[in-house]
C-alpha cells in the first residue's frame, strides 16, 4: 500500500476528485484532505485528515522514548555501579527506573509532538497555508495504477506531488515526484 500526495487548487476540485477516487472503487477511509478550511470540507462532505497524519506525536513520542530509555540505562548502570542503594538491589528496580523513564520520554515526546506539524508535510506546509488542498490516497497495490491513470486523466489540475511507499514509518518522509 502506498500514500499518493495530491495538490488540488479549490474545494470544487478536491470534491470532483473525491467523487471520482469513490467511484473507482477507493474506500473514504483511505482518502483524507489536509487543509486551513475545515468548515469547507464538513460543508462537502469529505473526509479530513486525523492527528495520525497532521500532528508528529507519534514520531516525537518514539524519538523522546529511546532518549528516555537510554536515560534509564546510564541511571540504572550509574545506581549499581555506585551501590546508591546497597548491593540488595533486585533487578525489578533497575528493570523499573528503566521503564519509568522510558515512558516519561515517551510522554514527554508526545506533548512535544502535539505542538508540532507532520515531518512529512513540510514540504507541503506552504500550499496548504496558502489555502490549497493536500490529497492523501492510500492506494492497495493492485489499485495503485488505477488511481493514478484515473487522477492524471480526470483531474489535471490537481498534481501529484509525492508517493510514500512506507507510509506507516513516521521516520521517512515521502518521495517527490
Amino acid at each position: 500500500m502506498k500514500c499518493f500526495y495530491y495538490l488540488s487548487p479549490t474545494l470544487a476540485d478536491t470534491g470532483r476528485a473525491s467523487d471520482d477516487l469513490h467511484n473507482s472503487g477507493v474506500n473514504d477511509w483511505f482518502i483524507h484532505i489536509i487543509s486551513k478550511n475545515e468548515a469547507g470540507l464538513q460543508r462537502k462532505h469529505l473526509h479530513s485528515s486525523n492527528y495520525l497524519e497532521t500532528l508528529d506525536f507519534v514520531r516525537e513520542g518514539l524519538l523522546v522514548a529511546a532518549i528516555g530509555f537510554l536515560l534509564g540505562l546510564i541511571f540504572a548502570s550509574f545506581i549499581s555501579l555506585y551501590e546508591l542503594f546497597g548491593t540488595e538491589v533486585p533487578l525489578i528496580a533497575y528493570l523499573g527506573i528503566v521503564f519509568l523513564l522510558t515512558c516519561f520520554g515517551a510522554w514527554q515526546g508526545g506533548l512535544v509532538g502535539i505542538s508540532t506539524e507532520n515531518k512529512k508535510l513540510l514540504r507541503f506546509h506552504d500550499e496548504i497555508e496558502a489555502g490549497k488542498f493536500l490529497i492523501l490516497v492510500y492506494a492497495h497495490r493492485a489499485e495503485e495504477e488505477k488511481v493514478h491513470a484515473m487522477m492524471s486523466r480526470l483531474h489535471p489540475e490537481v498534481l501529484l506531488l509525492g508517493l510514500d511507499p512506507l507510509f506507516y514509518n513516521p521516520f521517512c518522509s515521502p518521495k517527490l515526484v
